[in-house]
């Protein structure tokens, strides 16, 4: 099976393969049909999950094992030009600004998380007017704030807040505070650490 990193959403087999989760709102939103995503945290085997629900403030954390998962998404395979240019979704600023992205050329593998990823792989209208577009690069290695600049300073005028955390072999931070302030909180899967350098592990 391919290996799962955070942000993928996947589909698990039956209810019954989501554990840890008692929301009450999550019997009537989550039915196997829509995936969960993967988040960052640390439980021997079992994979970190998110379940979301309309509202912004339906979310859940749960767990669920390798063997229940049925299909993955991961957020650079909704980039595609012309899967975007078809979404029912179109219209909607966060996915326009998307859009415009897929018509450049990037040095990096990149993908859309949050709402937007959401809806564009559910069809289910979570996302509106005034929502915000949640991006993510894969940074393998590390990047010059050069580089990253090319990609943050049109996004600053675009038709939405954009926000893009970039994804490290150590965790994942967002952009515009490392861009800003030189230092950042990094996500681990441990916790959050302050770093100025998110390639490199400070002991």
């Amino acid at each position: 099976m391919t290996t799962l990193r955070p942000h993928d959403l996947i589909w698990l087999t039956n209810r019954d393969a989501l554990d840890g989760v008692d929301e009450p709102w999550v019997e009537a939103a989550w039915h196997p049909g829509l995936p969960v995503v993967v988040r960052r945290d640390v439980d021997g085997e079992r994979i970190p999950v998110g379940v979301r629900g309309i509202r912004r403030d339906q979310r859940a954390a749960g767990w669920t094992d390798a063997t229940q998962v049925v299909r993955v998404v991961s957020p650079e395979q909704l980039v595609d030009s012309n899967n975007l240019l078809r979404s029912p979704f179109i219209s909607q600023p966060p996915v326009q600004v998307a859009f415009q992205l897929a018509q450049q050329a990037w040095p990096w593998v990149w993908g859309i998380t949050g709402s937007s990823g959401y809806a564009l792989v559910t069809g289910i209208p979570v996302i509106h007017a005034s929502s915000d577009l949640d991006l993510l690069i894969r940074a393998p290695q590390p990047l010059s704030r050069e580089q990253l600049l090319r990609w943050q300073t049109p996004l600053t005028h675009a038709l939405c807040r954009v926000d893009t955390q970039v994804d490290t072999p150590l965790g994942g931070f967002a952009l515009n505070e490392w861009l800003r302030d030189g230092r950042v909180l990094l996500k681990t899967s441990r916790g959050p650490r302050l770093v100025s350098d998110p390639w490199h592990r400070e002991d």
